[in-house]
């Protein structure tokens, strides 16, 4: 990390990967050290955001085209980098997403089926050079997951297949970009996550 420039983390999973605590815990742990931190989660994190949010999440709302669902997406991410993560990261700020680029890629993607090239032009002009600086994925059984969270909203009412082919998305990704991401294995106990999350971080802010 250059020193006055911000750094990016986000996590990603499929439902019920128990990215919502360890964010929890990567925030206190880079606060104990100093860092000045800001939480963030996709879609969300802005008003316009939270409000689109809503709409995509709405499980009422099952005549969505898969189009429709990933241009949600995407506007609701280009609120969300120009209101607040690039602000954040140039006042040298640590940024931590609950969800990024990548799980377009994987949701909408590999779930949907919707060819990453047409995803990757269209991500280029919402997040212009913006990339994490460091992705964890956090890996679980996706019928683990999905008891653990729930089928509450319209995306993990999903088929049983659609969340496989986003877990097979995610895995796949991080064997595409191995010095960005970092696969941890959920199904091990809270504290071993956490203490692999820790020991990254450590040789990043050393």
């Amino acid at each position: 990390m250059i020193m006055g420039k911000g750094y990016f983390i986000t996590f990603e999973g499929a439902e019920g990967s128990g990215k919502s605590t360890q964010i929890r815990k990567t925030v206190a742990f880079l606060r104990k050290k100093g860092r000045s931190v800001v939480m963030l989660r996709e879609p969300g994190g802005t008003r316009i955001s939270e409000a689109v949010r809503n709409i995509l999440l709405d499980k009422q709302l099952k005549e969505m085209s898969h189009v429709t669902e990933l241009l949600l997406y995407l506007a609701a991410r280009a609120q969300i980098v120009r209101e607040k993560i690039l602000p954040a990261l140039k006042k040298g700020k640590v940024v931590i997403c609950d969800r990024f680029e990548d799980s377009t890629s994987a949701y909408q993607g590999y779930g949907r089926k919707i060819p990453l090239e047409a995803i990757d032009q269209v991500s280029r002009l919402v997040r212009g050079d913006l990339r994490p600086d460091l992705t964890f994925v956090l890996d679980i059984d996706i019928k683990k997951g999905l008891a653990r969270g729930g089928r509450h909203d319209r995306i993990e009412r999903e088929a049983l297949s659609f969340h496989e082919r986003v877990r097979r998305g995610f895995l796949s990704l991080a064997k595409k970009h191995p010095q960005r991401m970092m696969v941890l294995d959920t199904s091990k106990s809270v504290d071993w996550v956490s203490q692999k999350v820790r020991e990254r971080l450590e040789r990043v802010f050393s």
